[in-house]
């Protein structure tokens, strides 16, 4: 039997080029982009560049930012992160490879990223305060929320990660 599933058309092998870029954002509105460069900067300070790393791929994979998907689970890498935890992401709560810690941050950035589907619900604003002080847990959000907000330019502009 065979089927007329849609697949990638490759030349000679080749990946498919990825969508044409819309506009570039840092020759367009730079000032803007300068400050979301320093917002990001911002909202690192006192973060673990792991657990940073991990809710910025976390977050990217829900908003489907294909560049912030590619750029931070290199970031990651080059932390010291492991492919089978940035694999397993996605199921999170299905494997036993994170510590409680990154369990709560990861749910509170579910809850962030996906604030139509019920807000940030008590229990998962109560977890992230049992496991992060109040200084650290305010890092956190502001790292979730520029995540964010850097997937919206990343997605809506078509930004892609080069071919290797």
């Amino acid at each position: 039997m065979t089927t007329n599933a849609t697949k990638p058309e490759t030349v000679d092998g080749a990946p498919v080029p990825a969508p044409e870029q819309r506009l570039v954002m840092p020759e367009l509105a730079p000032a803007y982009y300068q400050a979301m460069v320093a917002v990001d900067r911002a909202s690192r300070e006192g973060v673990d560049p792991v657990l940073a790393e991990l809710v910025k791929v976390h977050a990217s994979m829900i908003n489907g930012c294909a560049f912030c998907i590619d750029m931070h689970a290199t970031d990651a890498r080059k932390h010291g992160e492991r492919d089978h935890r940035l694999l397993a992401l996605p199921a999170w709560r299905e494997t036993p490879f994170f510590t409680a810690r990154e369990r709560a941050a990861l749910a509170l950035t579910e809850s962030v990223t996906l604030l139509t589907q019920g807000h940030v619900p008590d229990a998962v604003y109560a977890e992230a305060a049992a496991r992060f002080d109040e200084t650290e847990l305010a890092q956190l959000i502001a790292l979730i929320a520029t995540i964010n907000a850097w997937n919206r330019i990343g997605v809506s502009t078509r930004m892609s990660p080069a071919a290797r």
